[in-house]
């Protein structure tokens, strides 16, 4: 396991050298959705309308967060529940989008997308949004500003702290990590596991 400095966007071939465990800071621009953003750019897409930013390379965050308080950039900004955009990501994935940031299992699907398109899943920790905030420098409505929280912004991080849980290749940090400390059988299956 390794720790990463990554800019974005995110090459082809970064992308492949990311492995699960590694640990992975961000610095560059990120953009924020979550279900509602996603389900508004799929049908954009099927109505022949571009997406709101370039997918080629990008990184997606699945976070809503609050309003900035008076001196803020942004309000708290946590990773959402990432099984919400399970059935969003494979087709942004083959667009080019080689990261994706949230928390808690992906699916199949998800994680063959991953390994057929060159891309990672990022998990970034839980209940710290205020902390997470800190590392962002800059934020910005880009699409979808009837959504509230849930707009489609554009964020400079610095430093955004992450663990890479699906790579490219099949890795998956949850799994290796429960096998270092309980016996197989008594593992937690992905489909078991709740949506936490």
């Amino acid at each position: 396991m390794a720790k990463l400095h990554v800019k974005t966007r995110i090459s082809p071939e970064v992308a492949r050298q990311i492995r699960a465990g590694d640990e992975v800071i961000l610095s560059g621009v990120i953009y924020t959705a979550r279900d509602a953003a996603h389900k508004r750019m799929i049908e954009d897409l099927e109505a022949g309308r571009p997406l709101p930013f370039d997918p080629q390379g990008a990184v997606i965050y699945y976070v809503g967060p609050t309003p900035p308080k008076p001196g803020q950039v942004i309000g708290s900004a946590g990773p959402t529940s990432a099984y919400r955009m399970d059935k969003y990501t494979p087709t942004l994935l083959k667009l080019g989008v080689k990261a994706i940031i949230g928390k808690g299992y992906r699916s199949e699907a998800v994680k063959d997308a991953l390994k057929e398109y060159g891309a990672v899943y990022l998990a970034s920790t839980g209940g710290a949004g205020a902390l997470l905030a800190k590392r962002i420098k800059e934020a910005e409505v880009v699409a979808y500003d009837d959504l509230g929280a849930e707009a489609v912004r554009r964020l400079v991080v610095e430093d955004f702290p992450t663990v890479c849980i699906n790579d490219s290749y099949g890795g998956d940090q949850y799994i290796d990590g429960q096998r270092q400390y309980v016996q197989p059988d008594a593992m937690v299956k992905p489909g078991e596991a709740g949506k936490h």
